[in-house]
This record gives C-alpha cells, sequence and structure tokens, in this order.
C-alpha cells in the first residue's frame, strides 16, 4: 500500500506544484513560487519511493512524510491568525483567518494549506502503517 500511496500522491504533488504556477490560489491554497517547488520536490521524491524504492523504504517514506505534513498542518492552526497573505500574485485573496507566514512574502500558508497538510498527513501515514501488515503477512508466506 506505502508504494501505491506513494506513486499516486507523488503525481498529485507534482501536477499541483504545476498548477500552481499558473493559479496561486488554486482551491483556496496559497501557492507560491516556494511552495510549488516543495510540491515539485516532494512529488518526485514520493515518486521515487512509489516507484523505484523499496517496500520497507516506501513504508518508512510514508510514516515519516506523514507525520511531517499532519505536523505542519497542525502547526499551521495553532501559529496562524487572520491575516492578509504578502505575496502579489495572492493579495486578492484577502484575509485569512489562520494564516501562517512561514517565510513572509515568500511560504505563506492559510487555512485551506492546513486542511490539505493535515489530510495528506493522514492518508501517508494510513499507507505507511497498514504496509506493516502486508510486510508480515509475506514474511509468513514465504
Amino acid at each position: 500500500m506505502a508504494k501505491t500511496i506513494s506513486t499516486v500522491l507523488g503525481v498529485v504533488f507534482i501536477l499541483v506544484g504545476l498548477i500552481g504556477f499558473f493559479v496561486p490560489g488554486f482551491l483556496g491554497t496559497h501557492l507560491s513560487l516556494a511552495h510549488n517547488l516543495v510540491h515539485l520536490i516532494s512529488g518526485a521524491v514520493a515518486l521515487y519511493f512509489g516507484l523505484a524504492g523499496t517496500l520497507s523504504g516506501a513504508r518508512l517514506f510514508c510514516i515519516v512524510f506523514g507525520a511531517v505534513y499532519l505536523l505542519l498542518g497542525l502547526v499551521g492552526f495553532a501559529l496562524g491568525a487572520p491575516a492578509a497573505p504578502t505575496i502579489p500574485a495572492m493579495a486578492n485573496m484577502g484575509i485569512d483567518a489562520r494564516l501562517w507566514r512561514v517565510i513572509p512574502g515568500t511560504l505563506e500558508l492559510g487555512t485551506m494549506d492546513h486542511v490539505v497538510h493535515v489530510l495528506l498527513g493522514i492518508v501517508f501515514l494510513i499507507g505507511g502503517l497498514l504496509t506493516k501488515a502486508e510486510i508480515r503477512r509475506t514474511a509468513e508466506t514465504t
């Protein structure tokens, strides 16, 4: 399951990274140049583990990446405050209830970003944690 999750979400990350260059406010997210680059790099790493990595490597990637993304989303909710983005391409987005200026003017995450990060974290964690049973089952049958 970890390899499938890594592959599918790797493609999603790359697509969102590319879309973000043309539609910075895609689905209410704050997709700046820095955020798009993070998505493209994350997508490439996820695709590597999904397509070329070992099952145990993909499992570990999903667990670590899931924990990081879940934590990123939760910290965003905790540290975010009502504010308008300072990134010029997002100036028309208005005030966000939970805007977190990670790097002001470069990387700013809003409410929708936090929601997506929490959901991604959960999906990656599920993929990694459910793969443990698959590894154990494989070892028992051989």
